[in-house]
């Protein structure tokens, strides 16, 4: 632009040196143009724009007039020494001198070369023609004046061309406007009589001052509308928001190069301009930009507090303006107040996190609560997008009340957090580890791709358990045992806590590691509950029922004897297995008359079989309960003489009475019931709900070998052990030994190789009612009434014993 401003005045300079002024009054009108042009480039209404003030002038309207009163060489010349008059009275930079010099040249070539082409000004034309022409001529001059001055501004405030041409259109259209009617007044006063150019300065002052006063109301009021919307904008709770909203706010409300704000408290500086944060850290670098730095103190309205300091800086050398620094101050306490209010909010968002995670976390471990387990498992199993299959294992410390009582609590509560690691590392990102109290932990398995895979995961999680806890240099081995429930159909994560918390009472009941929940075993099942509430009417119905399972001698394959097996046949869900009711009976007042109606069915079915030639003892269940009430020996004696039976003829079967056993009224009821002649037997002897010490206080006649040890002895030598050792204790007290469970051929020369009497199983028969097991005896076995299994030794080989014998240790009667 230089360049060209150049050629365009030294080609105006060679054209007045042919034609220079040549009388006085030739003088005088480039004398007054000169002046003009430098008068309007002196008056004119300023805008700041970041470090740099752009000036709006009265030059193209000077330059304008002129073009209509001298050469086109006078005009140029003229305004280059106008414009650099009127830079050195305003002593402006070199630079913006230069710029306004080249500019302005080259808006009086632009407009002396249309002028010259619409051949104006000529002979005098109407004054239509001439205010046309004058029109034309005054729109390249403006024009030329936006087209060179847009981009510098916009490059100067950072924004669009398009952006800058757009903004304030309408105020500079007026000024265009102004300033074309003072052109064409001037020019049409000329022309009518220059004597009344004493009326125009009064004109030109008074339009220049009220469009300045428009341009600073204006700018005052968008000034104050960005304040409104900046202060606006900075209520949010985010502090990190409001610090890059203060920047960008403030870089844009006061046309800053930079902005800075530095919070004392927490060590933190940001920093960025108009486009964005360029810096957010703890130490900046030193700021690229070198000029002005105007700070103000973020201490509020009233000065109570100073959280710091914020900072404009400007490339050059600026002054703000008294309505500028108010705004500042108020920018400043407006910040002031959005920064206290995140600050509070973040400290009542860390409060309240701190609380939400105390009330879903355990603040000894750190893991999930039972709280916070409940919900996620709820929303997992509620959820519609949940992939997979859920499942709960439930982990309990066994013996770990040893620990609390020898090495005191801190150290429990060391092998808890232990423990709390171990979990935590060995469960997927997706489980969810929870301690629900105690020395009792849940880990909440999802997605899994199958039920089955919940064992192995469950095998995983006790495996990181099984290296010793280093306490202060000793060496603690942790045991567990484990319970594993696949989410339910129905009953939500309660019940699934439930059944997970029942597959792990179930495992310590079996001395297993692990145990999956299954549900017939669970005795507590929801459904369970709701047939409690029909038992009644079962009873009174005659809806129980029995079956019978045989009892065969292994060695011949006879029947010895018959276990009575109750059964509910209810009218709508068919027959149900006694596993899901018998607690249910127990707990209510109904156990006498559902006890009685029991004896009855078995002892009808046993003098059937006696009537019919096959007189077999008959085994019956009882209920630990019974044994509490005295009444309880006198009952089952009269329902025998009832059906003329002999008390041998009856067999108990007793379970669970290691606690009951240490009560008096218990030692009454079954020292009466045996001096009566009533055969007991001790069910489920091994599994943990009998112990040898019972044998020193009831007098049993009858060991029953538990089916798990059956079905474990080909594979596992320590069942094989237990069925061994109970056997050489039968014969050591010289009681019966009957095994449950026997499933096949092998087991059963298995056990009677290993000198067990009697057994029964699937082998030989399922539960069967009374009439079927008469006529199974009947039909025999290889042409032998009686015998449901082909005998393992030859007729002559084994001498048989009498169907009863009296045993030498304690005196009691075996069954055959």
């Amino acid at each position: 632009m230089v360049v060209l401003a150049t050629a365009v005045t030294v080609t105006a300079m060679v054209f007045l040196a042919r034609t220079p002024p040549s009388s006085v009054r030739d003088v005088a009108t480039f004398a007054t143009l000169t002046f003009m042009i430098a008068v309007g480039g002196v008056v004119k209404t300023s805008v700041r724009i970041r470090s740099t003030t752009h000036s709006i002038a009265w030059v193209e309207t000077a330059i304008v007039i002129g073009v209509a009163i001298s050469p086109a060489s006078w005009v140029v010349v003229a305004t280059v020494l106008g414009v650099a008059g009127a830079s050195a009275v305003l002593r402006l930079p070199a630079i913006k001198a230069a710029f306004g010099i080249g500019k302005n040249v080259l808006i009086a070539g632009g407009t002396v070369a249309v002028a010259g082409f619409l051949h104006w000004p000529g002979a005098a034309p109407p004054v239509g023609d001439l205010i046309g022409t004058l029109s034309i001529v005054y729109l390249v001059a403006a024009l030329l004046d936006d087209l060179l001055a847009m981009p510098v501004i916009a490059l100067a405030s950072g924004t669009r061309i398009l952006r800058q041409f757009r903004d304030d259109l309408d105020l500079r259209l007026a000024g265009f406007a102004v300033r074309f009617v003072v052109a064409a007044c001037t020019v049409l006063i000329l022309r009518a009589d220059p004597r009344l150019l004493l009326a125009v300065p009064p004109l030109v002052l008074s339009l220049h001052l009220a469009y300045s006063t428009r341009v600073r109301t204006r700018t005052e009021q968008q000034a104050w509308q960005r304040l409104a919307r900046a202060t606006d904008a900075l209520n949010v709770v985010d502090l990190g928001q409001v610090l890059t909203t203060a920047v960008t706010e403030a870089a844009e409300l006061f046309s800053a190069d930079e902005v800075e704000i530095e919070l004392r408290d927490r060590g933190r500086t940001v920093r960025g301009n108009a486009g964005g944060i360029t810096y957010d850290g703890a130490t900046p670098e030193p700021s690229a930009v070198n000029g002005r730095v105007l700070p103000v103190a973020l201490e509020g309205h009233d000065r109570a507090v100073d959280l710091g300091v914020l900072r404009l800086r400007f490339a050059g050398p600026i002054e703000l303006s008294e309505r500028e620094q108010y705004t500042l101050r108020t920018f400043a306490s407006a910040l002031c107040t959005a920064v206290r209010n995140a600050q509070a909010y973040a400290e009542l968002a860390r409060i309240a996190d701190e609380h939400a995670y105390a009330a879903t976390h355990d603040a000894l471990t750190g893991l999930s609560n039972r709280r916070h387990l409940l919900d996620e498992g709820t929303e997992q199993l509620t959820s519609r997008h949940a992939e997979g299959v859920t499942a709960l294992v439930l982990i309990d410390l066994n013996h770990f009340k040893e620990v609390n009582d020898t090495l005191g609590h801190g150290a429990g509560d060391r092998v808890l957090t232990q423990v709390a690691d171990r979990l935590r590392d060995a469960a997927r990102p997706d489980d969810l580890v929870a301690r629900l109290g105690g020395d009792e932990f849940a880990v909440l398995l999802r997605g899994l791709p199958a039920p089955a895979i919940a064992a192995h995961r469950a095998e995983a999680l006790l495996a990181a358990l099984h290296e010793p806890l280093d306490l202060d240099g000793m060496r603690i081995s942790v045991e567990a045992s484990g319970g594993i429930a696949v989410a339910p159909a129905s009953g939500g994560m309660a019940e699934l806590l439930r059944r997970a918390d029942v597959a792990m009472y179930q495992a310590k009941r079996a001395g297993q590691r692990i145990a999956t929940y299954a549900p017939t075993r669970d005795t507590a099942d929801l459904s369970r509950l709701t047939l409690g509430g029909e038992l009644p009417r079962a009873v009174a119905d005659h809806e129980f029922t029995v079956n019978f399972q045989p009892i065969v001698d292994l060695g011949s394959g006879e029947v010895i004897g018959a276990e009575a097996l109750a059964r509910w046949h209810h009218p709508t869900h068919g027959m149900i297995d006694p596993l899901r009711f018998i607690e249910a009976v127990e707990r209510s007042g109904l156990l006498p008359a559902f006890a009685e109606a029991i004896l009855d069915q078995a002892l009808i079915a046993a003098g059937s079989w006696r009537d019919a030639g096959f007189d077999l003892p008959v085994s019956v269940n009882v209920s630990p309960r019974s044994l509490l009430d005295a009444r309880f020996p006198g009952a089952v004696l009269a329902r025998l003489r009832a059906h003329d039976l002999p008390p041998d003829r009856l067999v108990l079967e007793l379970t669970e009475t290691l606690t009951l056993s240490q009560l008096d009224v218990v030692d009454r009821v079954l020292s009466r019931l045996r001096d009566s002649g009533v055969r007991l037997a001790l069910d489920d002897f091994g599994t943990g709900y009998s112990s040898l010490s019972l044998l020193s206080r009831i007098p049993v006649h009858e060991l029953k070998i538990d089916r798990s040890f059956v079905t474990a002895m080909e594979s596992a030598a320590e069942a094989a052990a237990v069925i061994r050792s109970t056997l050489d204790l039968g014969r050591s007290l010289d009681l019966t030994v009957v095994a449950e469970g026997v499933e096949s051929e092998p087991q059963r020369r298995a056990l009677w190789e290993l000198g067990c009497a009697a057994g029964q199983g699937h082998l030989f028969a399922r539960p069967l009612p009374s009439g079927t097991l008469l006529a199974a005896l009947h039909r025999g076995a290889g042409g032998r009434p009686g015998a449901l299994a082909p005998p393992l030794h030859d007729a002559g080989a084994v001498i048989r014993l009498p169907g009863r014998r009296t045993g030498a240790g304690r005196n009691r009667t075996a069954t055959p």
